[in-house]
């Protein structure tokens, strides 16, 4: 029989999407796939489709606070990562449970710029992300608008994207992923600074699809689960990549509009390989 908790377990905390294609339901959906249990701690829920947010309702710093609680009580979490967290309030909730807690490499994923363009969180809570919470992260992953309003600075260049993910490891996150998908170019460039200081980028062809919905909150995921295993930051970022490209490259059709993700595309590919 094996060691109670010894099969490898990770957290997200986020809010939840009815539509299912992001937010928890795609974290754990990838997490599954990844081979990890996964545990959720809901921030907020949302009432939403592939064709925008209808509504939208944080809840209680007491619900936050019990189930961070119950989460640890009973459970060895590997890794962890945090998605959409609402407003500065719930920011500074989520950072002070982090600190009371070691759930293992933090993940985060600053949501706060749609793909739209849309603000997804207020200036206070973006402070908050910038000033505290980003000082516990083993990793950050901004998209580019996230990346420029992380550090103030506008992206127009690949030496651009350097300099901003120097400045977001001096805000404290220990690894950066720039995460080049905003844009036209044919060709999609991730930037990742290492701890070490080692830069390297991450290219990829552009799938012209609607249906890239979850895509941040689902390479999170995948890193985390593969930290959670026991990866390397390096391997498990490498791999997160190749996880939401299969994602992306195998399309389901769902919705109206800008529809989810495959995840179960990785795994199918790998079948298929005879992997």
């Amino acid at each position: 029989m094996k060691e109670i908790n010894s099969f490898p377990q990770t957290l997200t905390i986020a809010g939840t999407d009815s539509g299912g294609g992001a937010g928890v339901m795609a974290d754990m959906k990838t997490m599954q796939e990844c081979g990890v249990f996964s545990t959720a701690v809901i921030v907020a829920v949302t009432a939403q489709n592939t064709i925008g947010v209808q509504d939208f309702q944080a809840l209680s710093p007491k619900m936050i606070d019990q189930q961070f609680d119950s989460i640890h009580d009973d459970f060895a979490i590997k890794a962890c990562k945090t998605g959409m967290l609402a407003d500065a309030e719930h920011v500074e909730l989520v950072y002070n449970n982090l600190k009371k807690y070691d759930f293992g490499p933090f993940v985060l994923d600053p949501v706060m710029i749609a793909k739209g363009g849309a603000q997804l969180i207020s200036d206070e809570g973006i402070e908050m992300i910038k000033t505290k919470l980003i000082t516990l992260a083993t990793l950050v992953t901004p998209n580019i608008p996230e990346a420029e309003a992380l550090t103030d600075m506008k992206i127009h260049d690949q030496e651009g994207m350097i300099i901003v993910a120097q400045k977001i490891q001096a805000l404290g996150a220990q690894n950066v992923l720039i995460k080049g998908g905003h844009g036209n170019s044919d060709v999609v460039r991730d930037l990742v600074l290492l701890e070490n200081g080692e830069t390297f980028w991450m290219n990829s062809q552009r799938i012209q699809t609607v249906r890239t919905h979850g895509t941040g909150d689902t390479i999170s995921s995948a890193i985390v689960s593969r930290l959670a295993l026991g990866d390397d930051m390096k391997d498990a970022i490498l791999f997160g990549k190749r996880f939401v490209e299969a994602a992306i490259k195998n399309t389901i059709q769902v919705g109206h509009g800008h529809g989810p993700l495959n995840h179960w595309a990785y795994n199918e590919e790998m079948i298929g390989h005879g992997v």
